[in-house]
């Protein structure tokens, strides 16, 4: 790596607050640190934060005098003038060319529902410009390289697949006790984000749990959406739904490995996360036939159809009930998933970065 320009990476995202996209973009960071250690990256973030609170491994550059949404149009490309700049997080400077940006699935396009008018069409504006003047688009899978290139966002030669890595799940000691805490049993419960955005289909898990046959199973669903955000959307959770709310990364892991499985009933997902981190702690999936779901979860996952909560009690009374079928979909999906590494991302991303800017 000797030689080769310094790699700017847009850190506007350290500014904001924890999500999925974010949590990515970290762990990149962390493992692009590590897979090149001889190539120069700079961390360039807004004023004000030369301290971070979730340290990528590698220093921050506070540069500009903006802040927010003017920092990433206007300080950042005066900073950089014509560096090849990473964006991990949807969005990048508008007017930038020499650049690489992350977007993680076509939803501002596919599940408009799922957000509001103005971040919707920001986010389909950032595509737009991305796909058309950059160097070209990285995403997560290759279901959402497909919409992207059938969106006509940007042709199928310059958009380049980075699986996401899911190994950080192994690195937090489990916090077991949050079982016998939240009144849990080993397999006796699935479990699932608390999520209303449409698209994610919640709604859908909570009628399942409705139904008699699960009355003596628990429907765990962690996040910041509560029983009383769904019950105002007009969804009443049972009282074998359970909320506990956000947890930590060792509480998230004992619940995932113990769960009977990890349920996603998503319409569309650009990856999906919780079942592959599933997976890789034994955990089987039951998901929907949708978005990449399939792709990603391979041989650990049931599917059910996500419009009949009937499916997805009788997959999960499968589940409870034949021991053999369980543990085969959770030796089949772990031994699957154990490509998914941040390493393995990172060194893919070198890959493109190497074929695309090659000084």
């Amino acid at each position: 790596m000797a030689g080769k320009a310094p790699l700017f990476i847009n850190g506007k995202f350290m500014s904001g607050g924890a999500t999925a996209v974010h949590r990515v973009a970290q762990e990149l960071i962390t493992a692009l640190a590590k897979a090149a250690p001889a190539r120069e990256l700079r961390l360039l973030v807004p004023p004000g934060l030369e301290r971070l609170n979730n340290d990528p491994g590698i220093p921050a550059h506070p540069v500009g005098r903006f802040r927010g949404i003017a920092w990433e149009q206007i300080s950042l490309p005066l900073y950089v003038r014509g560096g090849l700049v990473l964006n991990l997080c949807n969005r990048a400077p508008l007017a930038l060319r020499n650049g690489l940006t992350l977007m993680h699935d076509a939803q501002a396009f596919t599940a408009p529902q799922s957000y509001p008018l103005g971040r919707r069409m920001m986010g389909q504006w950032q595509c737009r410009a991305a796909g058309r003047r950059q160097l070209g688009l990285l995403t997560v899978s290759e279901f959402a390289k497909s919409e992207l290139v059938g969106l006509r966002l940007a042709p199928a030669e310059r958009v380049h697949v980075i699986p996401n890595g899911v190994d950080h799940v192994l690195r937090a000691p489990a916090q077991d006790d949050i079982l016998p805490r939240l009144g849990l049993v080993k397999r006796g419960y699935a479990l699932a984000l608390a999520n209303l955005m449409p698209h994610k289909n919640i709604p859908l898990l909570i009628r399942a749990f409705a139904r008699p046959a699960l009355a003596g199973m628990t429907l765990v669903l962690v996040g910041g959406a509560g029983r009383e955000a769904f019950a105002a959307a007009g969804i009443i959770a049972g009282a074998n739904v359970l909320f506990p709310g956000y947890v930590s990364d060792g509480e998230m892991r004992a619940l995932q490995a113990h769960a009977l499985a990890v349920c996603t009933p998503s319409l569309t997902e650009g990856f999906g996360m919780p079942p592959v981190e599933g997976l890789l702690l034994g955990t089987p999936a039951v998901i929907a036939p949708c978005g990449a779901l399939p792709e990603v979860c391979g041989p650990g996952a049931l599917q059910a159809d996500p419009r009949d909560p009937a499916a997805w009690e009788a997959a999960l009374l499968r589940l409870r009930d034949d021991k053999g079928l369980h543990d085969r979909l959770a030796r089949d999906g772990q031994a699957f998933v154990a490509r998914f590494t941040w390493q393995a991302a990172a060194r893919r991303l070198l890959d493109v970065i190497d074929a695309v800017a090659p000084g």
